[in-house]
């Protein structure tokens, strides 16, 4: 279906695929990683993602993301399909330089269009297994498959909701498999998960 996003907040999961934990040299982690992302960072499919010009390496992070569909708090992992409203992709743009300077994820995730989601929302589809892969120029970076998330679906969703209210169209980034990568001006990233859809974007450099 048609969707235009808007999230009262966008929440990423952080190292939550095995794979990407072993590239990264990440311990697995005990219970979720948690990070917030600003609802102005969010573009849509063709949107052009803009370099900042503080920053020397921008990533690409292909992704399933996960939207609420009812406003809910505490909910049992056995309830969390009836709480969704469905699935699309997301490209978790990370300044990675900053995040490594900075320890911690708000300004390397929190620039303006580093969170293009789209192209729709699918609500029937099953996300235990589906393929994720990132294409940069038609090449082909980053593949993996859910099954290796660390935290499936309706954990990150019911952990979330025993912290905060989810509110209808707050967007989840489940994490991203191995393969992240630089981004350049000029560069067509497109981002891939398997019954979704593609999610393209230009990538531009900012002119001030």
């Amino acid at each position: 279906m048609t969707w235009t996003p808007s999230p009262t907040k966008v929440i990423g999961i952080g190292t939550n695929y095995r794979l990407h934990a072993e590239e990264m040299g990440r311990a697995i982690p005990a219970v979720p990683k948690v990070f917030l992302m600003p609802p102005s960072a969010v573009i849509g499919p063709d949107d052009a993602i803009v370099l900042p010009p503080c920053s020397s390496r921008v990533d690409h992070e292909a992704e399933l993301a996960i939207v609420i569909g009812e406003r809910c708090r505490h909910v049992p992992e056995n309830r969390v399909r009836d709480v969704l409203a469905g699935f699309t992709c997301a490209n978790d743009i990370t300044a990675r330089d900053h995040q490594r300077a900075d320890g911690v994820f708000s300004r390397a995730k929190g620039f303006d269009t580093f969170c293009p989601l789209g192209p729709r929302l699918v609500t029937d589809l099953d996300p235990s297994d589906l393929l994720v892969e990132c294409r940069v120029n038609g090449e082909l970076r980053q593949s993996g498959r859910t099954s290796d998330l660390i935290f499936g679906i309706p954990r990150i969703v019911s952990f979330l909701s025993s912290i905060m209210t989810l509110e209808v169209g707050d967007v989840i980034c489940t994490g991203t498999p191995s393969g992240v990568g630089p981004l350049a001006p000029g560069d067509r990233v497109e981002v891939s998960v398997e019954g979704v859809g593609v999610l393209r974007n230009p990538v531009v450099q900012a002119s001030h």
